[in-house]
Protein backbone atom coordinates (compact mmCIF):
# COMPACT_ATOMS: atom_id res chain seq x y z
CA UNK A 1 0.00 0.00 0.00
CA UNK A 2 1.50 3.39 -0.93
CA UNK A 3 2.39 5.73 1.91
CA UNK A 4 1.71 9.44 1.59
CA UNK A 5 4.75 11.71 1.54
CA UNK A 6 4.92 15.25 2.83
CA UNK A 7 5.16 16.74 -0.66
CA UNK A 8 1.76 15.49 -1.81
CA UNK A 9 -0.60 17.38 0.45
CA UNK A 10 -1.17 20.91 1.66
CA UNK A 11 -2.31 22.46 4.94
CA UNK A 12 -3.83 25.93 4.66
CA UNK A 13 -4.82 27.87 7.81
CA UNK A 14 -8.20 29.53 7.51
CA UNK A 15 -8.65 33.29 7.68
CA UNK A 16 -10.68 32.69 10.83
CA UNK A 17 -10.21 32.43 14.62
CA UNK A 18 -9.42 28.72 14.26
CA UNK A 19 -9.13 25.98 11.67
CA UNK A 20 -6.93 24.69 8.86
CA UNK A 21 -7.88 22.93 5.61
CA UNK A 22 -6.05 19.80 4.47
CA UNK A 23 -6.09 19.05 0.73
CA UNK A 24 -4.36 16.38 -1.32
CA UNK A 25 -4.54 13.73 1.41
CA UNK A 26 -6.38 10.46 0.82
CA UNK A 27 -7.53 9.32 4.27
CA UNK A 28 -8.34 5.85 2.93
CA UNK A 29 -4.62 5.09 2.43
CA UNK A 30 -1.77 4.46 4.87
CA UNK A 31 -0.24 7.72 6.05
CA UNK A 32 3.42 8.32 6.85
CA UNK A 33 4.37 8.88 10.50
CA UNK A 34 5.75 12.36 9.81
CA UNK A 35 2.43 13.35 8.22
CA UNK A 36 0.43 12.12 11.21
CA UNK A 37 2.71 14.04 13.59
CA UNK A 38 2.38 17.17 11.48
CA UNK A 39 -1.42 16.89 11.52
CA UNK A 40 -1.39 16.50 15.31
CA UNK A 41 0.74 19.63 15.64
CA UNK A 42 -1.57 21.59 13.34
CA UNK A 43 -4.56 20.46 15.42
CA UNK A 44 -2.84 21.77 18.57
CA UNK A 45 -2.21 25.10 16.85
CA UNK A 46 -5.52 25.56 15.01
CA UNK A 47 -8.01 23.37 16.97
CA UNK A 48 -9.86 21.97 13.93
CA UNK A 49 -8.69 20.21 10.77
CA UNK A 50 -10.89 20.08 7.65
CA UNK A 51 -10.09 17.25 5.24
CA UNK A 52 -11.65 17.78 1.82
CA UNK A 53 -12.86 15.33 -0.85
CA UNK A 54 -12.70 12.08 1.11
CA UNK A 55 -14.33 8.81 0.07
CA UNK A 56 -14.12 6.18 2.83
CA UNK A 57 -15.96 3.12 3.97
CA UNK A 58 -16.55 2.74 7.71
CA UNK A 59 -13.46 0.61 8.29
CA UNK A 60 -11.25 3.13 6.49
CA UNK A 61 -12.82 5.97 8.48
CA UNK A 62 -12.06 4.17 11.73
CA UNK A 63 -8.48 3.37 10.77
CA UNK A 64 -7.93 7.04 9.94
CA UNK A 65 -9.53 8.26 13.17
CA UNK A 66 -7.46 5.91 15.32
CA UNK A 67 -4.22 7.47 14.12
CA UNK A 68 -5.17 10.25 16.54
CA UNK A 69 -6.33 8.26 19.57
CA UNK A 70 -8.45 5.40 20.84
CA UNK A 71 -12.23 5.24 21.11
CA UNK A 72 -14.06 7.32 23.74
CA UNK A 73 -15.92 4.92 26.03
CA UNK A 74 -18.21 6.45 28.70
CA UNK A 75 -18.79 4.82 32.08
CA UNK A 76 -21.84 2.53 32.07
CA UNK A 77 -23.76 4.79 34.47
CA UNK A 78 -23.02 8.05 32.59
CA UNK A 79 -25.15 8.22 29.42
CA UNK A 80 -23.96 10.13 26.36
CA UNK A 81 -25.33 10.42 22.82
CA UNK A 82 -26.28 6.97 21.44
CA UNK A 83 -25.02 5.08 24.49
CA UNK A 84 -26.69 2.20 26.25
CA UNK A 85 -25.32 0.49 29.38
CA UNK A 86 -22.40 -1.66 28.34
CA UNK A 87 -22.65 -0.61 24.69
CA UNK A 88 -20.48 2.05 23.08
CA UNK A 89 -21.12 2.53 19.35
CA UNK A 90 -17.83 2.93 17.53
CA UNK A 91 -19.35 5.03 14.74
CA UNK A 92 -22.41 7.12 15.55
CA UNK A 93 -24.86 8.15 12.82
CA UNK A 94 -25.42 11.92 13.07
CA UNK A 95 -28.36 11.88 10.73
CA UNK A 96 -32.04 12.73 10.41
CA UNK A 97 -32.81 9.40 8.71
CA UNK A 98 -32.84 5.70 9.64
CA UNK A 99 -32.52 5.99 13.40
CA UNK A 100 -29.72 8.57 13.36
CA UNK A 101 -29.13 11.05 16.17
CA UNK A 102 -29.49 14.83 16.81
CA UNK A 103 -32.48 15.48 14.53
CA UNK A 104 -32.81 18.67 12.52
CA UNK A 105 -33.02 21.46 15.12
CA UNK A 106 -30.52 24.03 16.32
CA UNK A 107 -27.83 22.74 18.70
CA UNK A 108 -26.34 25.49 20.89
CA UNK A 109 -22.59 25.88 21.43
CA UNK A 110 -21.31 22.90 23.42
CA UNK A 111 -18.49 20.41 23.71
CA UNK A 112 -19.15 16.69 23.93
CA UNK A 113 -19.08 14.55 27.08
CA UNK A 114 -18.12 17.36 29.49
CA UNK A 115 -20.24 15.78 32.25
CA UNK A 116 -18.16 12.58 32.20
CA UNK A 117 -15.01 11.98 34.30
CA UNK A 118 -12.75 11.88 31.23
CA UNK A 119 -14.35 13.91 28.40
CA UNK A 120 -13.39 12.99 24.85
CA UNK A 121 -10.29 14.62 23.40
CA UNK A 122 -11.82 15.14 19.98
CA UNK A 123 -14.18 13.88 17.31
CA UNK A 124 -14.10 13.30 13.58
CA UNK A 125 -17.32 13.98 11.67
CA UNK A 126 -17.60 12.72 8.09
CA UNK A 127 -20.24 14.24 5.79
CA UNK A 128 -21.98 11.91 3.33
CA UNK A 129 -25.09 13.97 2.47
CA UNK A 130 -25.79 17.62 3.29
CA UNK A 131 -28.91 19.80 2.94
CA UNK A 132 -29.04 22.59 0.37
CA UNK A 133 -29.53 25.17 3.15
CA UNK A 134 -28.82 25.22 6.87
CA UNK A 135 -27.15 22.49 8.87
CA UNK A 136 -23.84 24.38 8.91
CA UNK A 137 -21.58 23.85 11.92
CA UNK A 138 -19.74 26.59 13.79
CA UNK A 139 -16.63 25.98 15.91
CA UNK A 140 -15.56 28.37 18.66
CA UNK A 141 -12.01 28.92 19.95
CA UNK A 142 -12.09 28.65 23.76
CA UNK A 143 -8.43 29.60 24.15
CA UNK A 144 -9.11 32.88 22.36
CA UNK A 145 -12.18 33.37 24.56
CA UNK A 146 -10.06 32.94 27.69
CA UNK A 147 -7.19 35.14 26.51
CA UNK A 148 -9.59 37.99 25.72
CA UNK A 149 -10.98 38.12 29.28
CA UNK A 150 -9.87 41.02 31.46
CA UNK A 151 -7.22 40.27 34.07
CA UNK A 152 -9.59 40.68 37.00
CA UNK A 153 -11.93 38.02 35.60
CA UNK A 154 -9.02 35.67 34.84
CA UNK A 155 -7.88 36.02 38.46
CA UNK A 156 -11.41 35.50 39.79
CA UNK A 157 -12.03 32.26 37.88
CA UNK A 158 -8.48 30.82 38.00
CA UNK A 159 -9.14 28.12 40.60
CA UNK A 160 -12.88 27.53 40.27
CA UNK A 161 -14.38 24.11 39.59
CA UNK A 162 -17.46 23.63 37.43
CA UNK A 163 -20.02 20.83 37.45
CA UNK A 164 -21.69 20.24 34.09
CA UNK A 165 -24.91 18.27 34.58
CA UNK A 166 -25.70 15.45 32.21
CA UNK A 167 -28.28 16.65 29.64
CA UNK A 168 -29.16 13.05 28.77
CA UNK A 169 -30.71 12.63 32.23
CA UNK A 170 -33.26 15.39 31.65
CA UNK A 171 -36.87 14.41 31.15
CA UNK A 172 -37.93 14.87 27.51
CA UNK A 173 -39.65 18.23 26.94
CA UNK A 174 -38.92 19.35 30.52
CA UNK A 175 -37.74 22.96 30.86
CA UNK A 176 -33.97 23.15 30.84
CA UNK A 177 -32.06 25.31 33.27
CA UNK A 178 -28.73 26.92 32.38
CA UNK A 179 -27.60 27.00 36.01
CA UNK A 180 -28.53 24.79 38.97
CA UNK A 181 -29.93 27.25 41.52
CA UNK A 182 -32.05 24.71 43.39
CA UNK A 183 -29.83 22.86 45.86
CA UNK A 184 -32.66 20.53 46.83
CA UNK A 185 -32.69 18.66 43.49
CA UNK A 186 -31.49 15.11 44.23
CA UNK A 187 -28.52 13.85 42.27
CA UNK A 188 -29.55 10.96 40.04
CA UNK A 189 -26.07 10.40 38.64
CA UNK A 190 -22.48 11.01 39.73
CA UNK A 191 -21.13 14.48 38.99
CA UNK A 192 -17.57 15.31 37.99
CA UNK A 193 -16.29 18.83 38.71
CA UNK A 194 -13.69 20.04 36.22
CA UNK A 195 -11.62 23.24 36.18
CA UNK A 196 -13.52 26.22 34.78
CA UNK A 197 -10.15 27.27 33.35
CA UNK A 198 -8.69 24.12 31.84
CA UNK A 199 -5.08 23.68 30.74
CA UNK A 200 -4.81 21.93 27.39
CA UNK A 201 -3.04 18.60 28.03
CA UNK A 202 -0.74 18.95 25.00
CA UNK A 203 -0.35 22.64 24.12
CA UNK A 204 -0.57 24.01 27.67
CA UNK A 205 -2.97 26.72 26.44
CA UNK A 206 -5.58 28.01 28.88
CA UNK A 207 -9.19 27.18 27.92
CA UNK A 208 -12.46 28.61 29.26
CA UNK A 209 -14.06 25.19 29.76
CA UNK A 210 -17.72 26.18 29.59
CA UNK A 211 -20.68 25.37 27.30
CA UNK A 212 -23.19 28.02 26.26
CA UNK A 213 -26.44 26.51 27.56
CA UNK A 214 -25.85 23.17 29.32
CA UNK A 215 -26.87 23.22 33.00
CA UNK A 216 -23.88 23.94 35.25
CA UNK A 217 -22.93 24.87 38.81
CA UNK A 218 -19.77 26.52 40.16
CA UNK A 219 -18.52 24.57 43.16
CA UNK A 220 -18.47 26.55 46.39
CA UNK A 221 -20.10 29.74 45.12
CA UNK A 222 -23.43 31.08 46.32
CA UNK A 223 -25.93 29.99 43.63
CA UNK A 224 -26.88 33.53 42.66
CA UNK A 225 -23.25 34.65 42.46
CA UNK A 226 -22.36 31.57 40.43
CA UNK A 227 -25.28 32.05 38.04
CA UNK A 228 -24.33 35.70 37.43
CA UNK A 229 -20.69 34.81 36.80
CA UNK A 230 -21.59 32.07 34.31
CA UNK A 231 -24.03 34.36 32.51
CA UNK A 232 -21.29 36.99 32.11
CA UNK A 233 -18.83 34.42 30.78
CA UNK A 234 -21.40 33.02 28.36
CA UNK A 235 -22.21 36.48 27.02
CA UNK A 236 -18.49 36.97 26.44
CA UNK A 237 -17.89 33.68 24.63
CA UNK A 238 -20.89 33.92 22.30
CA UNK A 239 -19.32 36.46 19.93
CA UNK A 240 -18.57 36.12 16.19
CA UNK A 241 -14.87 37.02 16.58
CA UNK A 242 -14.33 33.68 18.31
CA UNK A 243 -15.92 31.30 15.80
CA UNK A 244 -15.68 29.83 12.32
CA UNK A 245 -18.72 28.78 10.27
CA UNK A 246 -18.25 25.62 8.21
CA UNK A 247 -20.47 25.05 5.20
CA UNK A 248 -20.38 21.29 4.64
CA UNK A 249 -19.70 19.53 1.37
CA UNK A 250 -20.06 15.76 0.87
CA UNK A 251 -16.67 14.18 1.49
CA UNK A 252 -15.62 16.61 4.22
CA UNK A 253 -14.13 15.21 7.40
CA UNK A 254 -13.77 17.71 10.24
CA UNK A 255 -11.56 16.67 13.15
CA UNK A 256 -11.98 19.00 16.11
CA UNK A 257 -10.24 19.30 19.44
CA UNK A 258 -13.09 18.80 21.89
CA UNK A 259 -10.91 20.15 24.72
CA UNK A 260 -10.37 23.58 23.14
CA UNK A 261 -13.55 24.29 21.16
CA UNK A 262 -17.32 24.45 21.28
CA UNK A 263 -19.50 23.57 18.31
CA UNK A 264 -22.96 24.72 17.22
CA UNK A 265 -25.29 23.46 14.50
CA UNK A 266 -27.86 25.44 12.56
CA UNK A 267 -31.31 23.98 12.13
CA UNK A 268 -32.24 22.68 8.69
CA UNK A 269 -35.31 21.60 6.73
CA UNK A 270 -36.57 18.23 8.05
CA UNK A 271 -37.56 17.33 4.49
CA UNK A 272 -33.90 17.36 3.46
CA UNK A 273 -31.31 14.71 4.32
CA UNK A 274 -28.20 15.31 6.41
CA UNK A 275 -26.15 12.15 6.86
CA UNK A 276 -22.87 12.10 8.77
CA UNK A 277 -20.73 9.63 10.70
CA UNK A 278 -18.95 10.50 13.96
CA UNK A 279 -16.09 8.88 15.84
CA UNK A 280 -15.11 10.30 19.26
CA UNK A 281 -11.67 9.78 20.75
CA UNK A 282 -10.74 9.08 24.35
CA UNK A 283 -9.63 11.92 26.58
CA UNK A 284 -8.05 12.40 29.97
CA UNK A 285 -8.89 13.97 33.32
CA UNK A 286 -9.11 17.76 32.90
CA UNK A 287 -6.62 19.79 34.89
Amino acid sequence: MPTLTLTEFKITPLDAPLGAVVTGLDASQAIAPEVILQLKQVLRDYHILIFKNQELDEQQFLKFAFYFGSLFVPPNDIPVLASEPGVTPVIISISNIDGGYTGTGELTFHSDHKWTPYPSSGSLLYALEVPTQGGNTYWLNLNLVYESLDEATKHRIADLQLITYNPFLNQPNAPRSKYRLDKSIPLISPVFPHPLVRTHPESGKKILYLDYATEVEVVGLDPQEGAELIEQLREHLNQPQFYYKHKWSPGDIVYWDNQATLHYREAFDPNERRVMKRVSLAGSRPF
